[in-house]
């Protein structure tokens, strides 16, 4: 029976003990962590990880994880791809590269970021199947400080499938009790029938272990889409014609499912998803427009689609607990209206946005995002630019073409929705 091995405080002295007869401290070490981008300051008494290590040895590759006080934890493996997930108290990292792309062992990359209010997800990507072999907490010694360790070890499938896939440190459901009702943001309160501001949602794609495209220079595509939603609620709003909405305001993860139901939590006018994606040619460059199509315009667009649609995986989301996949079904059900109001606000879009800023060939394109799969509300995904050229990358991150991006925007919205208010009068 493939199961995992829970080892308690007496695996300390062990321990020590073996890493220096297996010389680990002399063997290739990847200390790396993902830059924070939190907003504020980290709290009085929150959770600091201080160093991230990889270690290997035959057989066994160990991930290590030191902390400034005890940490409580627990982890699960996935399959489709092959993934250990490690989830622990809300917490703040040393800056550093990126992790992403780097192997030792069995460990192709990892990466991490805040998956909800309170906790810190770590996803380890295996290059294939594992089982945890040894997962236990180091108290303090010398200059090492608490640790969490974990000894991963490759099996085969049929192992995979036959263990034990979840685990936890015994204080994990007394920290997971004490958490508010699972969720990201606060409620939102319903529509109000005596504002006439149309209500827009803006949804910075991405965020806390899913970085999206990272640049050249090292830009996260979820931390420039959020500076970018920021500048256009604020232009949009000062018109006094529009009350926008995030669906995140800080670097949390959101799962596409998450995302447009705020939409429909908020009876929304209009759902904008907000992108700047990373392709494998550098000369490409410039803002385009998606709406929702079961076929999509160009192959490039239906790879961008396909990537876009693995936001939950990367974020090491279980999706065995969510009923069979119903994308088809919301696709089938979604009204022609709704799918022909996404597709005027689009072209009103590549209209004025065309008038500020570089745009590509074909502006608006089709293709089967799932984050625009609502039945009743229009949406449209907005790729700002992309990261993988390096003026693009240079220009997402200047407010000044944020502030361009709004003002087409601004005027595109005031266009469709006199459109639509003629419209309704004849």
């Amino acid at each position: 029976m493939v199961a995992f091995a829970q080892k308690g405080h007496e695996m300390y002295g062990y321990c020590a003990a073996r890493l220096a007869r297996a010389g680990l401290a002399a063997a290739l070490f990847l200390v790396a962590a993902i830059a924070w981008f939190g907003l504020g300051a980290t709290p009085a008494g929150a959770l600091e990880v201080t160093a991230a290590r990889i270690g290997f040895h035959p057989g066994v590759t160990r991930f290590v994880l030191e902390f400034d006080q005890r940490v409580a934890y627990r982890l699960f493996l996935l399959d489709s791809p092959y993934r250990v997930v490690i989830d622990m108290p809300e917490s703040s990292w040393p800056a550093g590269p990126a992790p992403q792309g780097r192997t030792m062992g069995v460990i192709a990359s990892y990466r991490h970021g805040l998956f909800q209010t309170g906790v810190t997800r770590v996803v380890i990507d295996t290059n294939v199947p594992v089982r945890v072999k040894n997962h236990f907490r180091l108290l303090p010694t010398g200059k090492a400080a608490h640790r969490i360790v974990l000894d991963l070890e490759e099996i085969d499938v049929a192992a995979f499938s036959a263990q034990a896939r979840k685990a936890h440190s015994p204080d994990w459901e007394k920290y997971q009790a004490s958490l508010a009702t699972p969720g990201t943001e606060r409620p939102r309160p319903p529509r109000r029938v005596d504002d006439p501001r149309k209500i827009i949602v803006l949804d910075p794609g991405h965020g806390g272990p899913d970085p999206g495209g990272i640049g050249a220079t090292g830009t996260y595509e979820k931390v420039v889409v959020l500076q970018a939603a920021r500048v256009i609620k604020r232009r949009l709003e000062a018109s006094g014609r529009y009350s926008v909405h995030l669906t995140r305001n800080r670097d949390v993860f959101l799962s596409l499912r998450d995302r447009y139901k705020v939409a429909h939590q908020l009876g929304a006018d209009l759902f904008v998803s907000l992108h700047a994606d990373k392709i494998g040619r550098r000369d490409v460059r410039g803002l385009s427009v998606y709406t929702l199509s079961n076929k999509a315009s160009d192959k490039e667009a239906a790879a961008l689609a396909k990537k876009e649609n693995k936001a939950d995986i990367i974020a090491g989301t279980d999706l065995s607990i969510y009923e069979p996949d119903v994308s088809s079904i919301l696709i089938d059900l979604a009204q022609e209206s709704t799918v022909r109001y996404s597709r005027d606000v689009a072209e009103n879009m590549v209209k004025e946005l065309a008038k500020d800023v570089r745009v590509l060939r074909n502006t608006h394109r089709y293709a089967g995002f799932a984050v625009l799969k609502s039945p009743n509300v229009p949406s449209v995904l907005m790729e700002l630019g992309y990261l993988s050229n390096r003026r693009d990358e240079k220009l997402l991150k200047q407010e000044s073409y944020h502030v361009k991006v709004a003002d087409g925007l601004l005027r595109a919205l005031d266009a469709y929705f006199i459109r639509q208010a003629q419209l309704s009068r004849t």
